[in-house]
């Protein structure tokens, strides 16, 4: 029996939450003044940032089990910052510090997996943040 293959791991799934991240982040830093756009961009991130949280333990598991502890805690450690930034930047955004909101941008676009992500000018992406304000407040909608 052939082994099974996961088109969708949790390593595809956080690469691509980087390049949107790095995108939002990109286009966040970007903004003149504090509008909707700002609000949807920052919440995205935090967001994203959570998502990419999530991941880390599916991907550390297989070294677990094969005694990897090492490895699997310095792979945590090297995302530990996701969550903390993810924090850092709700917070900022629900007290309305857009100074904090731009500085906790900076960090994150600043750290290495963000930094090192070159997007294409005629990238394919979009904007995926469009609405994510919205969405967070009515999850059910």
């Amino acid at each position: 029996m052939s082994r099974v293959i996961n088109p969708n791991s949790a390593g595809k799934q956080r690469t691509k939450l980087i390049r949107m991240i790095a995108l939002a982040v990109r286009e966040l830093l970007r903004q003149p003044e504090p509008n909707d756009e700002t609000r949807d961009l920052a919440i995205f991130i935090a967001l994203s940032l959570d998502a990419i949280d999530e991941t880390i333990n599916p991907s550390v598991e297989a070294w677990e089990k094969r005694g990897y502890w090492v490895k699997a805690d310095r792979f945590r450690m090297g995302w530990r910052w996701a969550k903390k930034y993810a924090n850092e930047m709700r917070e900022a955004l629900f007290v309305g510090d857009w100074g904090a909101v731009a500085m906790c941008a900076v960090k994150i676009a600043q750290q290495p997996k963000i930094a090192d992500v070159t997007i294409s000018p005629r990238h394919r992406m979009g904007h995926p943040w469009t609405g994510a304000w919205d969405r967070y407040r009515s999850p059910n909608a």
